[in-house]
């Protein structure tokens, strides 16, 4: 039987944008009917990314409002600049459109708090997209720890270790005020991993965190940039555990990009990735013989030549389309979304004054 159709709409056509397209290509039902961006040029990214054998059954909108009233779409995904996501989502919701919010939800908690209100009175799907779930190494990792690898998880440290910030249409990824900061805009995915894994909330965080290398000699109509480019962030859960994140935005060498440990009572596990490995070390005591095994996660090459993320996006979108038929709940709602950013900003804080910031001064 074929699957339903799902027409789509994308607001927001730069490189984000285009690797939707990519992975909606080869998802199964989905069918793109209209994108919008007001820059011209992104939109001619979208249009060679779709492609001639879809481009005549997409309508070009100048803005997310006319394009939520157009009809024409059943879902919409939004991966516009992050300062602009509460503008954008302000005239989708109440149309009755499922709705893939790309990270950070809002580059303001006042923002994300916003956008959870509405997207839990709206009755539609509402997703956030973070894709570090969905790449498969780190779903099998987290499906490990959950099934009980490790035993009972204490310890939990990621790594990133990867290549500076990308330009984007007008450099509006150089500043905090318009990304959130670098501990919103690039690590809130961390952070969601941190919550998934731990299945807990964050009570405190304290971030070690500066811009030494990156954008350092860079200007931008008389501003610098303000983007940390490294740092060393500690996150205390309410059931225990403590996580920690490693990021480096100046070490496009690594071998492997994300590194990810738990820590558990019985064993230690680990997943690297491009890598794919899963390594897992049971403890065996002072000066005897180790035990770990290894083995490698598959991800589909048609996956991975759709992005780069590892995959992911195409496993999310599988997902988030199974959701807008009805067929499973929402994943990652707004309110992952909001809690994220909500770490990020309390990290952001942390390294701004050099302190440990409680959640609970947020509001949380």
């Amino acid at each position: 039987m074929p699957e339903e159709q799902v027409r789509y709409g994308l607001v927001g056509t730069g490189m984000m944008g285009v690797e939707h397209l990519a992975n909606l290509a080869i998802t199964p039902g989905a069918v793109v009917t209209a994108i919008a961006d007001p820059t011209e040029s992104s939109l001619g990214w979208a249009r060679d990314a779709l492609g001639p054998d879809r481009i005549d059954a997409v309508e070009a909108f100048p803005d997310a409002a006319t394009l939520a009233k157009s009809g024409r779409v059943d879902a919409v995904i939004v991966a516009s600049p992050n300062f602009t996501h509460r503008a954008v989502l302000t005239p989708l919701f109440g149309e009755g459109l499922a709705i893939l919010c790309e990270k950070p939800i809002a580059t303001t908690i006042d923002d994300a708090r916003w956008i959870v209100d509405q997207a839990e009175a709206s009755g539609a799907a509402f997703w956030t997209a973070m894709e570090y779930r969905y790449m498969p190494p780190a779903a099998a990792f987290i499906d490990d720890i959950h099934g009980g690898a490790i035993g009972r998880l204490q310890m939990l440290s990621i790594r990133e270790h990867r290549f500076p910030f990308l330009p984007k249409v007008g450099d509006w990824n150089r500043f905090s005020r318009n990304t959130g900061g670098t501990m919103v805009e690039k690590c809130c995915h961390f952070f969601d991993l941190m919550r998934l894994i731990t299945r807990s909330e964050a009570v405190r965080v304290y971030c070690s965190g500066a811009m030494d290398v990156n954008h350092v000699d860079e200007l931008y109509d008389g501003a610098r940039p303000d983007i940390i480019d490294n740092s060393y962030t500690t996150v205390d859960f309410a059931n225990g555990v403590r996580a920690m994140l490693d990021l480096s935005m100046f070490a496009d060498g690594a071998e492997n990009q994300e590194e990810i440990a738990a820590v558990g009572d019985t064993a230690r596990l680990e997943v690297l990735i491009p890598e794919g490995a899963l390594v897992h070390s049971p403890r065996v005591g002072f000066r005897n013989p180790k035990r770990a095994t290894r083995r490698i996660v598959e991800v589909d090459a048609a996956a991975l030549d759709a992005g780069s993320h590892h995959g992911s996006t195409f496993y999310e979108h599988q997902k988030f389309i199974a959701a807008v038929r009805g067929e499973i709940p929402v994943e990652v709602t707004a309110r992952d979304g909001l809690m994220a950013v909500a770490i990020g900003t309390a990290a952001e804080i942390s390294a701004r004054e050099h302190r440990v910031v409680t959640m609970s001064e947020l509001g949380f």
